[in-house]
């Protein structure tokens, strides 16, 4: 079957996690109807963010979240919203575009490998309500990453984000402007590390395990400690394509259920690899996954709120 897609870890100065491109969608279809890409206007135009309502974003090609970003100024630009990547990430055809100031060279470590990247400096980043400034960034392929950047936790820590699987949109504000507590279920605290939220309370077919919600992978991948714990599950091989350009082998395996609090996914399929996400957030040793957004889609609604360190999930009908 088709390769699934994966978490990243990326070491730029301290630790940073980002998302990664996945491959083609599994045979099997997903039930959303997702929007057609929207052509990208030639040269850099004057981005104006709307300062009276949180920003809101939609899907792209392969399942996940983009908003659009100013950049210097300039915009829109569709960046992929990444609660699995510590830092923000700008595609090095944009910075070209932009004529962006180059910054030192970086050790980069993915999901695939080790490589060395250019970063660049920005004076400006709108996103939604937000403006940052004084920025250094890390440069990757457009082509890999699936967009014009990547919005990273760096830039979420103070603020909601909201997935609305029913309408395919995504929201990103303060958690009242986006309606606070109401209508979601379900609440699990989640502890966190380098900027991302783990929920360690979790059980993968009665296996202790930590989760991280990754929304910048399609699908979900699990370290070697789970897939021993589970090998009787094998469903075949795979390779995983990270935003760095590297490939990295992985098994592949299918989970009957994944228990979170009182959150339940059944048949999530898995891919297994040494990755050196789990090494980088303390989570080699003891089964964990970063939870992609093939699982995600089973809810109605995500609400992740990185203030309070709160998931919210609004579950569909008749769970």
């Amino acid at each position: 079957m088709p390769g699934a897609a994966l978490g990243l870890t990326l070491i730029f100065a301290e630790v940073a996690i980002l998302g990664a491109q996945p491959l083609p969608p599994p045979s099997q279809p997903i039930a959303v109807q997702l929007p057609q890409p929207v052509p990208k206007q030639p040269g850099p135009q004057h981005f104006d963010s709307d300062m009276d309502a949180p920003i809101q974003g939609q899907a792209d090609d392969d399942d996940r979240m983009t908003v659009s970003v100013g950049v210097e100024g300039r915009g829109p630009y569709n960046f992929l919203i990444d609660t699995g990547s510590q830092t923000t990430v700008v595609s090095s055809a944009l910075a070209g575009k932009l004529g962006l100031v180059p910054g030192p060279i970086v050790r980069v470590i993915s999901m695939g490998g080790m490589s060395s990247v250019a970063t660049a400096r920005l004076d400006s980043l709108d996103i939604g309500l937000k403006s940052y400034s004084g920025l250094t960034v890390p440069l990757l392929e457009r082509q890999h990453i699936g967009a014009d950047g990547i919005v990273g936790t760096d830039s979420l820590q103070d603020q909601r984000v909201v997935l609305d699987f029913t309408k395919n949109t995504i929201a990103i504000g303060d958690a009242q402007s986006l309606g606070g507590s109401s209508g979601y279920e379900i609440i699990v605290r989640a502890r966190k590390k380098a900027g991302r939220l783990i929920m360690t309370n979790a059980l993968i077919d009665g296996i202790r395990a930590d989760v991280v919600i990754d929304t910048g992978a399609s699908s979900t991948i699990g370290n070697l400690a789970l897939q021993r714990a589970i090998r009787d599950r094998s469903t075949g091989q795979t390779t995983l394509l990270s935003v760095t350009g590297h490939e990295l082998p992985a098994g592949l395996g299918l989970a009957r259920k994944l228990q979170i609090d009182d959150v339940n996914i059944s048949n999530v399929l898995i891919a297994f690899a040494d990755a050196p996400a789990f090494k980088e957030l303390n989570l080699r040793k003891r089964p964990a996954i970063f939870l992609g957004m093939r699982e995600l889609r089973v809810f109605k609604r995500i609400a992740i709120d990185f203030s309070t360190r709160r998931i919210l999930f609004d579950m569909p009908k008749g769970s």
